[in-house]
């Protein structure tokens, strides 16, 4: 079989591995009930679930047409990661009775008392892009630029997108530690915080080696 044949397999796996990570995450929580949650876990779960799987469609994108071996096991392992965290939370949400979804704002669950929210400079009233551009997610025009681009291109726009994105969970996770009230939320919100911060330093040592500008 060609290298070329063997692309649609290695996808389909790298795709089935990321959907058995969310599904060995969705019931892992199963069968030790956590204490009741406040507004904090609930709106990070919810959220973290928003970000997390943009994470994995940009992942998985760059894991199909990267030539850089480090960039495609850093992609693999940010798709399989985040994946079964997204279904770990998904669990939070059903076990604690809630709805996966919410008419709140986004971020509104880090919203101190004076209106300020952790680590995000987003006033009352921000849009829903204003939002997810706090978060550090990409907009439909920037997924579009890293799908179209090849080569190093594609590594460079991946590895700027991915550092904003992980640069946008951090506060987040760390709201979330602060305020929230379950011990499992708030240990993944740590490892998030640790695992996270680890991958961006690899980013950035790979924008380097890559010499990516802009």
């Amino acid at each position: 079989m060609t290298s070329r044949g063997r692309w649609p397999l290695i996808v389909l796996a790298a795709i089935g591995v990321a959907a058995l990570a969310f599904a060995i995450g969705r019931f892992s929580t199963f069968g030790a009930a956590a204490p009741g949650p406040d507004q904090a876990d609930a709106g990070f779960a919810r959220d973290m679930q928003v970000h997390h799987t943009q994470a994995v469609e940009m992942a998985m994108e760059l894991y199909r047409k990267t030539d850089d071996p480090e960039l495609r096991t850093l992609s693999y392992d940010i798709a399989t990661a985040q994946s079964a965290q997204r279904g770990e939370m998904y669990g939070w949400l059903v076990e604690w009775g809630l709805p996966q979804g919410s008419n709140a704002p986004l971020m509104q669950w880090m919203a101190e008392s004076d209106g300020s929210h952790a680590g995000h400079d987003v006033s009352v009233g921000a849009s829903d892009a204003e939002l997810r551009a706090a978060m550090g997610m990409a907009t439909d025009a920037e997924l579009r630029t890293l799908a179209e681009a090849q080569g190093v291109e594609a590594d460079c726009v991946f590895l700027e997108l991915m550092i904003r994105h992980h640069e946008g969970a951090i506060p987040m996770a760390e709201a979330v530690v602060e305020r929230g009230s379950v011990p499992r939320v708030k240990a993944v919100a740590e490892s998030m915080i640790a695992g996270q911060s680890a991958e961006i330093d690899l980013m950035e040592a790979a924008q380097l080696r890559l010499a990516c500008t802009g």
